[in-house]
Order: structure tokens, then sequence, then C-alpha cells
């Protein structure tokens, strides 16, 4: 068993990343041990990340609020889907997507995923627009 007491900081999440204010509270970092990294993500209204995929998965769990995710389609379509508090979604490997709050409520998540025989966990792409965030 490893235990690791609580003492790490909330940082923000980085421009290049999200679209408005997040706060990311880190659970765990893929290692030696264990390829599974986590954090607990807290979006502020209106707040989203960039467009994504990650090439094992990912995994949210919503823990508050009320927020937004969406893949990108078969037409390159956006397709939103509303999240609320016990809400499990499982992103498949490499499905571009992003997720956030919705534009009057905080949201939060606990994202897990699983980082590749390179140590990657996620390749961040484009900005979420506008129009994609209302679609």
């Amino acid at each position: 068993m490893k235990f690791t007491q609580s003492g790490g900081q909330t940082a923000t999440g980085p421009a290049d990343w999200f679209t408005g204010t997040v706060y990311i509270d880190g659970i765990r970092n893929p290692d030696d041990q264990s390829a599974v990294g986590c954090a607990h993500v807290r979006f502020t209204p209106g707040a989203r990340t960039a467009w994504h995929h990650h090439p094992k998965g990912q995994t949210l769990y919503v823990t508050d609020g009320i927020g937004y995710v969406a893949r990108r389609g078969d037409n390159g379509a956006t397709q939103v889907q509303e999240i609320r508090p016990g809400d499990v979604v499982y992103i498949e490997p490499g499905e571009e997507h992003w997720h956030g709050a919705t534009p009057d409520r905080f949201m939060a998540h606990v994202a897990i995923q699983e980082a590749d025989d390179q140590g990657q966990v996620v390749t961040w792409l484009d900005h979420v627009t506008d129009a994609e965030y209302g679609a």
C-alpha cells in the first residue's frame, strides 16, 4: 500500500488547454507502478477544455454542478451532452472531445486516464469555438 498525504497545491489550468478559469487538483500522476493518472478539475461557468484526445481513453466522474461533454461527430459536427453529478462518461481512445461547465453553473469532475508506452496521456488540439460550445 502506498499512502500520499494531502498537501499539493491547486493549479490554474493553462490557457493553452482551457478557455476560462479552471482549477486542477492532481490526485496521481502515472509512474513506474501504475500508468493511471487522475485529477479533480473544477470549471467556472463557461470554462471548458480545448479539443483533445487520449491514447488510452478517459473516464470522467462528475462530482458537482452541471456541465457539457462533447465529441466530434463523423461529419465534424459537435455533439454536446449535458452532464450532472454522479454521471460517468467514458471517452474512447483517440476520440476528439472537450468538456466543461455550462454558461451559468460551475462543474467539477474527476478525470482518469492511462498513459501509453511513451508516457503520453493527452494530445491537446484547437480551442473550442463559441459556436461549438453553444451547439
